[in-house]
């Protein structure tokens, strides 16, 4: 195994992983902190099945089963589907996901360690150049460069995130194919607090854990106060330098941290370019967070 910095703030390559075999334990235990260290990392040339797939994410967690219930492989429901294709009038899965600034799964009680996203289908313009790039901000270098005053306050407080959140915001742009969340959805996904500089489990230092996609406010402070403090977070770790963007080639698994990192979907192609990738998220049950 062989891991390629890109020299950014963020991001490696691996090679010498075939993800379609069983991972041993001490590789895994090498990826893990790889993982920590460089927040994302490209396996590329992959071709693991969805079955397979789902046998590589489970290494590192417990696997989630998509509240939403939109573009699940029946067979494998952990593994969701990612595209723009339609087929006979249905779209064979969720078209516009994560196209916003967001940490996948803060609104669970349980919080996501990881997404697995594998690419089959990329966008690409009329040069061959590919589009529809996955760009990442560095919340471990954003908590560090907190003024100090500001990251003694914040010290032992939460925050609110709420799943509806991200989820109007993504209904309500125009040409959304999202249906409004049932009570049901609502009812097992209800607002949760997360501390907003919690401890990172595999690197042991802190981090900013307070996205824009689902953060509502910090609990316990005037509505005024807390929509100013989280009005300068939210820019914050948008800063130049904390930001990576990954540009897909088919056969890429792309593995990030969803408590070190925040990422966005950059929507800049059309229906007519098709893009199809499998997901999986794996949750932090086997690690502390706080």
């Amino acid at each position: 195994m062989d891991i390629i910095p890109t020299g950014e703030t963020l991001g490696a390559s691996i090679t010498g992983l075939n993800l379609a075999e069983p991972l041993g334990a001490a590789t895994a235990a090498a990826v893990l902190e790889a993982l920590g260290r460089h927040g994302v990392l490209c396996f590329p040339g992959q071709s693991p099945g969805p079955a397979a797939l789902k046998a590589f994410a489970g290494r590192f967690g417990a696997l989630e089963i998509n509240v939403a219930n939109v573009g699940q492989i029946p067979e494998h429901r952990e593994v969701m589907i990612l595209s723009n294709i339609v087929e006979e009038g249905r779209p064979i899965g969720l078209a516009d996901a994560g196209q916003g600034w967001h940490t996948d799964m803060s609104y669970s009680a349980t919080v996501a360690l990881g997404t697995v996203l594998h690419a089959l289908r990329i966008p690409r313009d009329g040069g061959g150049n590919p589009l529809g790039a996955t760009q990442f901000a560095n919340m471990h270098a954003a908590c560090d460069d907190l003024p100090d005053d500001l990251a003694t306050r914040l010290a032992d407080a939460t925050a609110t995130h709420d799943f509806e959140k991200f989820w109007e915001m993504m209904r309500n742009r125009p040409g959304s194919r999202r249906e409004p969340l049932t009570d049901e959805q609502r009812r097992r996904k209800p607002p949760v607090s997360h501390p907003l500089l919690p401890v990172h489990p595999v690197t042991g230092r802190r981090v900013l854990y307070a996205n824009p996609g689902y953060v509502t406010r910090i609990d316990g402070l005037p509505a005024e106060e807390s929509d100013e403090i989280l009005t300068f977070l939210f820019e914050h770790q948008m800063r130049p330098e904390y930001r990576h963007a990954h540009r897909w080639n088919e056969g890429d698994v792309l593995m990030w941290d969803d408590i070190g990192t925040i990422h966005n979907a950059v929507a800049d192609y059309g229906a007519n370019r098709p893009r199809l990738m499998h997901r999986c998220q794996i949750m932090a049950d086997r690690a502390g967070f706080g």
